[in-house]
């Protein structure tokens, strides 16, 4: 019988042995989470980051890009150019101071006369009928008169014999009194009449250009300066012409008499005229807050011409100190016009300011600011006091 042999057992290779289950579910559980916490810290990085760069992106945000100015100063004097217009030295309308009828005219529109010259006649025959009769009652208290000193001579010679009493001499005294006057009277209504006829002629008040001929040959004419067809001629004394213009209150203080000034005319583009400013009103006007003033220009030559449109040229020095920015700088608000500054801690604040003279693109401020003030050049309408900015220099780069 053969003996037995012990069994025995040996140990499974490597390749032979498979991973456990539980071995495998045990993996994954330590690896899910890992792969959550690398998942957490990624996005925690990259959040981190983002919120960086956001509050990098507000910071710069926050502070408003803005560009400065500096306000520059205005000039001593103001040359003032204002509208101007342009009046005869002396314009008078002529009447006749008789009635009658045209009988004719001897100037017409643009005639230079003289005082004196004649321009019209004017027949007038109830007029010179009138001076006849007028004359023959002067001849008639004439010889009343005449009469009643003979008479009055003869009663004071015979008072000394007593053929007359003394009241018949009185009487024929007082009677050549009243004839004296009779005469007097006689002879000034003829004169009245005379100088009446006279104004048959009808003749230039001074020197100067006829503008207007109203009247022609047959037409009636009316004395005085009423009813229909009553001013004959226009006459215009144009050798000085008077400018009148309208000076704003501001400056009502600094313009005086005796200054000069310069008209420039429309119509003669390239020409100017050197006049002297002669009188003002001494008042300011309520609806327009202007003073008038008067400017004599000489015009020899006649080129200029009443009621022609003319710019006058006034230098007057200026009341006050003023600065000049650019009109986009002032903001106009409800507080008033304002102009907003920069400060040294970069920020806003807003300055109440007086405006002066508006030249379109700058504007002269008088009061509010100073020429060391930095300017914001174009502010927005949001800004407000103490909005952080920061300044725009001229290379690009920002300060703040």
């Amino acid at each position: 019988m053969n003996p037995e042999v012990p069994m025995t057992h040996e140990a499974p290779s490597p390749q032979n042995v498979s991973p456990s289950p539980d071995r495998n579910h045990i993996r994954w559980f330590l690896a899910v989470p890992a792969i959550l916490c690398l998942f957490g810290a990624i996005t925690f990085i990259l959040r981190a980051q983002s919120e960086k760069k956001l509050a990098a992106a507000t910071k710069t945000l926050e502070a408003e890009s803005v560009s400065v100015i500096h306000a520059q100063p205005s000039p001593p004097e103001a040359g003032l150019a204002l509208p101007a217009t342009l009046q005869a030295y002396s314009d008078s309308p002529i009447y006749a101071r008789t009635d009658g009828y045209v009988k004719r005219w001897y100037a017409d529109i643009g005639a230079h006369v003289h005082q004196g010259q004649l321009l019209a006649l004017i027949e007038s025959p109830e007029v010179d009928q009138q001076l006849n009769q007028a004359r023959a009652t002067l001849a008639q208290a004439q010889a009343t008169l005449k009469l009643a000193d003979i008479t009055a001579a003869r009663y004071r010679g015979l008072i000394n014999t007593d053929a007359v009493s003394q009241q018949d001499v009185d009487v024929n005294n007082q009677n050549l009194d009243a004839q004296k006057a009779n005469a007097e009277a006689a002879s000034a209504n003829v004169s009245r009449l005379q100088q009446m006829q006279g104004f048959e002629k009808v003749t230039a008040p001074f020197d100067g250009t006829i503008t207007q001929r109203l009247t022609d040959v047959g037409d009636l004419i009316n004395a005085g300066n009423g009813g229909t067809g009553h001013e004959l001629f226009h006459i215009a004394k144009i050798d000085v012409i008077r400018a009148y213009v309208t000076v704003p209150e501001t400056y009502s203080e600094q313009v005086v008499d005796g200054m000069k000034a310069t008209l420039q005319v429309t119509g003669l583009a390239g020409q100017q005229f050197t006049g002297t400013l002669i009188r003002n009103s001494h008042a300011i006007a309520m609806n327009s807050h202007t003073l008038l003033v008067e400017i004599d220009v000489p015009n020899p030559a006649g080129k200029l011409m009443p009621g022609a449109y003319a710019e006058a040229h006034i230098h007057v020095p200026l009341p006050v100190k003023s600065l000049l920015i650019p009109g986009g700088a002032v903001l106009y608000q409800a507080a008033g016009p304002q102009v907003a500054i920069v400060n040294g801690a970069g920020q806003v604040e807003l300055h109440n300011v007086a405006l002066g003279r508006d030249f379109g693109t700058s504007i002269e401020i008088t009061s509010g600011i100073s020429a060391s003030d930095s300017i914001i050049g174009s502010p927005p309408d949001y800004l407000v006091d103490g909005m952080k900015v920061s300044i725009q220099s001229t290379s690009g780069d920002q300060k703040s």
